[in-house]
């Protein structure tokens, strides 16, 4: 090793989710002393039960809508409107599962559609348009609960008695290899996605298009259906996530379906290690920051911490894991320990 070489350790903090890792195993650590029972795992009637199950099942909506908001982020651009795309599909998915005959997989087909069309939408307002990813999105973040709770008739549509209630609760509420389905569901998504982006040119396509959008069309890449092709993978994302989020509470509820879930995914992301500017970007750190966003929630729940107090001490983790990851508060940090 020269004399110029970084010290070994360097190696591991400077890795993007090494700080995310070390802050979740803090937190796991510190339930392992205060909580001992949060790792109790039960088995009843073939299903796993307990806080850890219950950090995956409930953590899995901000796992999903974490893994679009990356590839969007990665572009440069960002997606407020994902918590309404949530309300207008678990909205379409009620309605023609109340309203028509349409067979199951139809009607799943048609909600997840929807979910395209309205990130298709965004995609074309920032890339061919040109408007600001916040100020595009922000624009169906407002509507689109309109939009949803226009397709519901204002009113809160119960999924209780239809033929295809059972097949549509699976989804939010079955089990499956002994897990809920919901941490299936966001498995495959997951190792899907990675496949694709790092096994395929479209992670260096994504890279390219946030890092310098205009070298990237100078080398041939059609960065504006770059954009778009996220941006609609980000609404299917969201359609996903609202499909679990109907299914669970065995209705549509518009006016509460997937509220402040796009702070929380955005959070996951910066969290997981991918800066806001755009570029490289970790799919990996935005699990990994997703799921030590549902522990720490999870544990103020467990310390019966007030719903409306728990976003402090969750902005407080965001912050301290945001500046470990800071070039320069780490500089500050270990220049004694390299001197």
């Amino acid at each position: 090793m020269t004399t110029h070489d970084p010290p070994w350790y360097r190696r591991f903090v400077d890795n993007t989710i090494f700080w995310p890792l070390i802050a979740l195993a803090a937190l796991l650590i510190f339930n392992a002393f205060s909580s001992p029972s949060f790792f109790d795992i039960q088995v009843r009637d073939g299903h796993l039960y307990g806080s850890l199950v219950d950090v995956l099942n409930r953590g899995s909506i901000g796992i999903i809508l974490a893994i679009g908001m990356t590839l969007v982020i990665a572009t440069g651009g960002v997606d407020l409107s994902v918590g309404s795309i949530m309300a207008i599909s678990g909205a379409v998915a009620a309605l023609l599962l109340t309203e028509t005959s349409l067979p199951f997989p139809v009607v799943i087909v048609a909600a997840l559609s929807a979910s395209l069309i309205a990130g298709a939408i965004n995609g074309v307002l920032v890339s061919i348009v040109g408007i600001q990813p916040i100020v595009a999105t922000l624009i169906l973040m407002v509507s689109g609960r309109g939009i949803a709770r226009y397709i519901t008739g204002e009113k809160v549509i119960a999924l209780v008695d239809d033929q295809f209630s059972p097949a549509f609760d699976f989804i939010g509420n079955g089990h499956f290899l002994g897990l809920p389905f919901t941490v299936t569901l966001f498995v495959l998504l997951f190792v899907a996605t990675l496949l694709i982006v790092r096994r395929t040119a479209v992670g260096l396509f994504i890279e390219a298009v946030g890092a310098n959008p205009n070298a990237s069309r100078a080398v041939g890449i059609h960065a504006h259906g770059v954009k778009i092709a996220v941006y609609m993978f980000s609404g299917l994302c969201a359609g996903i996530a609202g499909l679990i989020d109907a299914s669970n509470i065995n209705a549509a509820d518009t006016v509460n379906a997937g509220v402040f879930t796009e702070l929380d995914a955005i959070f996951a992301v910066v969290v997981g290690g991918t800066a806001l500017s755009g570029g490289r970007f970790s799919l990996t750190g935005s699990l990994i920051g997703a799921i030590l966003l549902q522990t720490l929630l999870t544990t103020m729940y467990t310390f019966g911490v007030a719903p409306d107090v728990a976003p402090v001490p969750k902005a407080a983790v965001i912050l301290f894991v945001c500046l470990l990851q800071s070039d320069v508060f780490r500089r500050m940090v270990f220049r004694r320990a390299e001197a």
